[in-house]
């Protein structure tokens, strides 16, 4: 054997977890938000909403053939991204201000990755037993109680990923509709990719790699130290109320040790498998069922709670020097969060005045750049443009034309009598449109001038323009 083949690997092999079931507040927090989720992803796409005859009655729709996002009564067309970068922008914010306030908060109840997970291990505790039995079960050698057990959990893992997969298709397409076809095989083909890949990575992350994501794959976890600071509450433990630790001797604590009896509940409960008492670390996701496993132990030995929980750097010191921790309330509401909500909010706000203050008719004007201008045979000056016109309204209305800016011009549209456009319910049109110049105008004796196209809704006062230019033949 050489001196190579004893040498350590670059990499030390993954030791499974199995945490073990835990009671209290956190837990059960965890638990309706767990279910209070899942309902939502997997119900929503299913919800219907009448818009009319025009538009499609699902509630929530990402439109990707027709380039529309719908939320209930809310309509989103393409050039209206702004709304989407906005409540991305506001994702970003609300991330920051949570985490500057009480840590990974988003990771420890509301991560994708942690709800699936704890599902799984939820599903891996009804087959196989608490956490003994799991890693009892884990140990032993291959035979038919095994094999019966895994394939049981990994068959209930699948059908979860696979409805995993198959409710976020179903945000893209009508899922009534679209459920039919994924089962008789009409589905377009990207339709089952996407429901393959999204079962195996929901199978794979939240059965198999688990804690991995969080520590190799996720950036957060080295993102968030930027967002905290001596302020931030997160999960610690009080070792100087804690140690020396020590076992408990006919039942009772040493008069010489610390509060913690070593007892391992903290770390078996860990979904991470790390040992909080060891400190901050970068895979803890405050999950609080440390806290749980904790308060548990300190209420059996006639303890106070809080060995583990929630505190600050600076409640730190404080309660080393034996002094009152600050309130709750002043950790959340500090100049740094109150900056974060301020921005949060301002960015809400004006969304969704823009949404309600927002036209149901659009236009945009595109001058044809190739030729720029063409010089008729009776002198008159002709530039021609694509006018798009949106209807965002449930019914047809009728688009009248005109132009403003320019002395001795005229406007025709290609293939139309009059400048009158009728647009169908939530639809756009393109139409192109001419501004002819006579051979004695300003318009057509100068290089650029500039124009104003209008449209107005027949019979009402909505009223839009778009600004272009005209070239003449100074050019």
């Amino acid at each position: 054997m050489s001196v190579q083949d004893n040498e350590p690997g670059l990499y030390a092999a993954r030791e499974p977890i199995f945490p073990r079931r835990v009671k209290g507040s956190f837990r059960t927090m965890k638990w309706w938000l767990l279910g209070l989720m899942l309902a939502i992803y997997y119900v929503t796409p299913w919800i219907r909403w009448d818009r009319g005859p025009a538009l499609p009655d699902q509630a929530v729709l990402l439109d990707l053939a027709n380039r529309r996002f719908f939320f209930f009564m809310i309509e989103i067309w393409p050039h209206e991204f702004y709304f989407v970068a906005g409540l991305l922008i506001m994702a970003g914010i609300g991330l920051f201000l949570f985490t500057s306030a009480l840590g990974r908060v988003w990771c420890g109840y509301a991560c994708p990755q942690t709800v699936w997970t704890d599902l799984f291990i939820q599903v891996e505790r009804w087959i196989e037993g608490d956490r003994n039995a799991r890693l009892r079960l884990h140990r032993k050698k291959w035979d038919a109680e095994k094999v019966r057990k895994y394939g049981l959990k990994w068959t209930v893992w699948f059908l979860i990923g696979m409805a995993t997969g198959g409710a976020w298709v179903f945000y893209f397409a009508d899922a009534p509709t679209l459920f039919v076809n994924l089962f008789t095989g009409q589905a377009p083909a990207v339709a089952y990719i996407t429901v393959l890949i999204l079962t195996m990575t929901t199978f794979l992350f939240g059965g198999f790699f688990r804690e991995q994501i969080c520590i190799y794959a996720c950036p957060w976890p080295r993102i968030q130290a930027a967002m905290m600071d001596e302020d931030t509450l997160t999960i610690g433990y009080r070792d100087w109320r804690g140690e020396p630790r020590g076992k408990l001797k006919q039942g009772k604590l040493d008069p010489d040790q610390g509060d913690c009896i070593d007892c391992m509940a903290c770390v078996n409960v860990c979904p991470m498998g790390i040992d909080i008492r060891d400190g901050q670390q970068m895979a803890c996701i405050t999950c609080g069922l440390c806290i749980d496993a904790c308060d548990e132990v300190m209420d059996r030995i006639g303890k106070p709670r809080g060995l583990i929980g929630y505190l600050a750097l600076s409640d730190e010191v404080e309660e080393r020097a034996g002094k009152p921790p600050k309130s709750v309330w002043s950790h959340v509401f500090r100049p740094r969060t109150m900056l974060y909500t301020v921005l949060w909010a301002g960015i809400g706000i004006a969304l969704i005045a823009a949404l309600f203050l927002r036209s149901d008719i659009d236009m945009s004007v595109s001058p044809i750049r190739n030729p720029t201008h063409v010089v008729l045979s009776d002198g008159d000056v002709r530039n021609a443009y694509d006018v798009r016109l949106r209807n965002m309204h449930g019914e047809p209305r009728e688009f009248v034309l005109s132009h403003t800016g320019l002395d001795g011009v005229e406007m025709t549209l290609q293939g139309r009598d009059g400048l009158r456009i009728t647009v169908d319910a939530d639809a756009q049109l393109t139409q192109r449109g001419y501004l002819t110049a006579a051979p004695d105008s300003a318009a057509a004796r100068a290089s650029q001038s500039e124009v104003r196209l209008w449209a107005s809704v027949d019979g009402e006062t909505d009223r839009i323009h778009s600004d272009t230019v005209f070239n003449g033949r100074a050019q």
